[in-house]
């Protein structure tokens, strides 16, 4: 008899886990208890970030079963994680679905317009107001984040919460626990992740990832390219840095800038063109990260690096680092703006102290040095625990 309670079963075909559809022969059954919805659309490190709230939600949901819709490429960066069905683009299949429970992250109009193609008993995080399409939160619990969306004041200078903290809070999965990023790379990312390391650094010494781009709705969170290789110089000239490999990390959009950057210095450059799973190959092959506030920084985070994050027109108290780092604030008196669009004569990343740089990357590496000398040195790949 078919098992259509089971967390493996597609309805038309064997999962793969045996060659029958019955209990009595497949030794794979598992029950599901709650079935759970995660909207959470946009942006790419947002996405990332928000994998930190599956062990809370397998906790309080210990059977469930996770369905997690998001706009491509994200579906990449939850490759490997606990989530049974994951739904990009092709929304009008939930229609057909009905949902114990919905976790809405987004505050959007489109994550809300997905929320209605479906049926959910309980919904927490955001919805819209079916008559104005205002933006409101769903649960008492989302009240503090969406208060800290229409209040500058207090987004930029009264909380002091991070993001992480206050979308579990926002969801009401219980005491927060500081969980991790969930990021998991496959056999193959792990060798590649090896050899790049052997590739840029035959000689084992530490390597310094820059990760010189962002995406293009809030382009003040990038040094100019003058700006970069006057920070590759300095390290390059200082005593205790300049034995290191430094590796030009970025996206496609980064490809053009990233060779204006390299030309002439002796840095290394990772693939721009591959994809987020080759990028979080690349920056598992570093040792410490420098970044701005962008999926640089969180693939950092995730893969469990040394990251030396700055902030310009974002809010540094919103980024968990995980004691794995230091937060670098931009000199400019307007920071933080969340602006998108500057008229000012000296930009925030003009402002960025380069000497408190090598101080960040110089506490990196006696970071290394302590973690690494109880073990044999290797990339550091994060995994997710058995959610």
């Amino acid at each position: 008899m078919a098992e259509i309670g089971c967390r493996f079963f597609n309805g038309y075909k064997p999962c793969g886990k045996n060659t029958s559809c019955d209990r009595a022969v497949c030794g794979s059954y598992a029950s599901v208890g709650e079935r759970i919805l995660i909207v959470h659309l946009e942006a790419l490190g947002a996405v990332l970030r928000s994998t930190s709230l599956l062990p809370a939600i397998k906790i309080k949901y210990p059977r469930s079963h996770i369905t997690w819709v998001t706009k491509a490429p994200a579906q990449h960066l939850l490759r490997g994680l606990p989530v049974d069905r994951l739904i990009t683009g092709d929304y009008h299949q939930l229609a057909a679905l009905k949902f114990d429970v919905a976790f809405v992250i987004d505050k959007s109009l489109e994550a809300s317009g997905i929320l209605a193609l479906t049926r959910a008993s309980e919904v927490y995080g955001f919805r819209a107001d079916d008559v104005s399409g205002a933006i409101l939160p769903a649960n008492p619990e989302a009240r503090e984040l969406w208060d800290l969306g229409l209040d500058d004041h207090r987004k930029f200078f009264v909380n002091q919460k991070s993001e992480q903290r206050l979308v579990h809070e926002a969801l009401n999965l219980g005491e927060y626990m500081h969980d991790e990023y969930q990021c998991v790379l496959n056999a193959d990312e792990k060798e590649l992740a090896s050899a790049r390391r052997r590739q840029w650094s035959p000689e084992g010494h530490p390597i310094i990832g820059i990760n010189t781009g962002c995406a293009a709705t809030l382009p003040a969170k990038k040094l100019s390219v003058e700006g970069q290789r006057a920070l590759i110089a300095k390290i390059l000239q200082d005593p205790e840095l300049r034995g290191s490999t430094i590796v030009l990390l970025g996206g496609p959009e980064d490809t053009e800038r990233n060779a204006k950057i390299a030309e002439g210095l002796p840095v290394q450059s990772s693939p721009t063109t591959k994809g987020l799973r080759d990028g979080l190959a690349s920056v598992a092959a570093c040792d410490l990260v420098f970044s701005g506030d962008s999926l640089g920084l969180h693939m950092a985070i995730a893969m469990k690096k040394w990251a030396v994050a700055w902030f310009g027109p974002t809010c540094a108290q919103e980024i968990e680092l995980y004691g794995r780092g230091v937060k670098i604030l931009s000199e400019a008196p307007c920071s933080p703006c969340w602006k998108r669009v500057c008229g000012q004569k000296v930009m925030c990343y003009d402002q960025v102290d380069f000497n408190q740089v090598l101080l960040g990357l110089k506490e990196g590496l006696l970071w290394l040095s302590l973690t690494s000398s109880s073990k044999p040195h290797s990339p550091e790949i994060s995994s997710s625990p058995s959610l």
